[in-house]
C-alpha cells in the first residue's frame, strides 16, 4: 500500500544549498546583499555562506579567465558586511589555497579591514 507523506515546512531542506548561494556570491546585486546580508544575520546559515563561498572561489579557480577585479570586490564587499563570528572563517577559505583567485578574493578581505574590527590588536 502507497502511503503519501507530507512533510512539513520545517523538514523540507532550505533553497541556500552552496550552489545557490555560489550564484549570489557571482551576481551581487542589490538584491543579492540584502540576502546575504539576511543569511549572516542568522548564525544558522554561517555553514551554507561558508559552503557557498568555497563553491564560488573553486568555479573561480577554475575558470578560463580570471576576474581579479570581481573577486577583489566580494572579499572586500563580504569582509564590511559579515559580522565578527564570520571574519575568522572567511580568512580561513581565503587562505585555503594558493590559486590566484584565492589571493585577489583574500586581497579585497584584507582591504576590507573586517578580521581587524573583530579582532582589535592589544
Amino acid at each position: 500500500m502507497y502511503t503519501q507523506t507530507t512533510s512539513s515546512p520545517m523538514q523540507q531542506p532550505t533553497p541556500t544549498d552552496r550552489d545557490a548561494v555560489a550564484d549570489v556570491i557571482e551576481r551581487l546585486q542589490a538584491a543579492d546583499t540584502a540576502f546575504l546580508s539576511l543569511m549572516m544575520d542568522n548564525p544558522q546559515q554561517d555553514d551554507a555562506l561558508i559552503d557557498g563561498l568555497h563553491r564560488f572561489l573553486d568555479r573561480s579557480a577554475g575558470a578560463r579567465f580570471l576576474h581579479t577585479l570581481k573577486l577583489e570586490q566580494r572579499g572586500l564587499w563580504l569582509g564590511h558586511a559579515a559580522p565578527a563570528r564570520l571574519q575568522i572563517r572567511l580568512t580561513e577559505a581565503a587562505r585555503s589555497s594558493q590559486h590566484a583567485a584565492y589571493q585577489a578574493f583574500r586581497n579585497g578581505l584584507t582591504k576590507s579591514g573586517g578580521l581587524e574590527r573583530a579582532f582589535p590588536k592589544a
